[in-house]
């Protein structure tokens, strides 16, 4: 599946570079990471990220652990999944774009493969990445 964020925000990348580029604070703007941990910055910075999406009374999570493989401040960042066990796990990327110079296009693209979500989990998960947009602004707009 491939979820994209698309907007506009009245700020230099520089200033959205510091909201995207941590996983840390997406808790702050995007329901959809529920908790996010900085594990450690060596070699190379890596999270524990919990997902959760709910539906009605019912709650359905995930735990990943994201490594952050690309950082081109002010204009690319990108985490991918990297768990420290072995094993088969379902790739998780999630790839930050930013163009402009005294406002900025964010470009923000969750890819993911594996069975986590049905098909209302998905429906959620759009809505959820709908309501980030306006977190996201006012973040923004706050700071």
């Amino acid at each position: 599946m491939d979820v994209v964020i698309d907007m506009e925000l009245p700020c230099q990348p520089a200033e959205v570079m510091n909201l995207v580029n941590d996983l840390s604070v997406y808790p702050r703007w995007m329901g959809l990471v529920h908790a996010a941990t900085l594990e450690g910055a060596s070699p190379e910075p890596a999270w524990s990220v919990e997902l959760r999406a709910k539906v009605g009374p019912f709650a359905r999570s995930k735990r990943l652990r994201m490594v952050r493989t690309v950082e081109e401040s002010p204009t690319h960042v990108r985490f991918e999944r990297r768990e420290k066990e072995t094993g088969s796990h379902g790739t998780w990327i999630l790839d930050a774009r930013l163009v402009g110079t005294t406002s900025t296009h964010l470009t923000v693209r969750l890819q993911y493969e594996g069975r986590l979500w049905s098909s209302v989990i998905e429906r959620v998960l759009r809505d959820e990445v709908e309501r980030s947009k306006e977190r996201l602004l006012v973040l923004i707009s706050t700071r």
